[in-house]
Order: C-alpha cells, then sequence, then structure tokens
C-alpha cells in the first residue's frame, strides 16, 4: 500500500498533544486493514522519521443522536507511533 492510502489523517486532541509531550508518540488514523509493519513503513516514508514502536486499537462505533434521528459513529483503526530519541514530526509543531 501506498503510504498516504494507510495513514489517513492525525489525530488532533489534547490527549494526543500530552503524548507527544510527554512520550514522543503520535497518533494517526489509519486504514483498518493496515498492519504494524505497514503503519510504521508508511510513517518512515511519509515523515522521514525512525519509529520504534506502533501500537495499534480498533476504536468501535458510538451511538449519536441529532434531534430526532439516531445513529452510530463509524468504526476506524488508531495507530500510536513512537519515534526515536530526538525525532520530530514538524505539521505538529507549533500548533
Amino acid at each position: 500500500m501506498d503510504p498516504h492510502q494507510v495513514i489517513i489523517r492525525p489525530v488532533i486532541s489534547e490527549k494526543s498533544y500530552n503524548l507527544i509531550e510527554s512520550e514522543g508518540q503520535y497518533t494517526f488514523q489509519v486504514d483498518p486493514r493496515a498492519n504494524k509493519n505497514q503503519i510504521k513503513r508508511a510513517v518512515e516514508q511519509a515523515f522521514d522519521v525512525k519509529v520504534v514502536k506502533v501500537n495499534t486499537v480498533n476504536v468501535k462505533s458510538k451511538p449519536k443522536r441529532q434531534g430526532f434521528t439516531r445513529g452510530r459513529t463509524s468504526s476506524w483503526k488508531k495507530a500510536l507511533v513512537q519515534l526515536a530519541e530526538g525525532d520530530r514530526i514538524e505539521f505538529f509543531e507549533g500548533v
């Protein structure tokens, strides 16, 4: 798979920023079919960094209600990527 097919988007939240500062871990939404090796290669190719460890989580859908309609959010796969000491991904800087 192409790196841009594996990595869908970065997860921007307060918890993800705390993980960047304390652990050096970056959070991405990834393709549900991607495995840890594919995610590692995709991040290394896309951002020119060294990946030390990849953890994945399947996020389950949750019920949502908006007005009179009911539905569910979609399920997705989250990857927590720990980079080598000193490596940083630049688009997270100063946000």
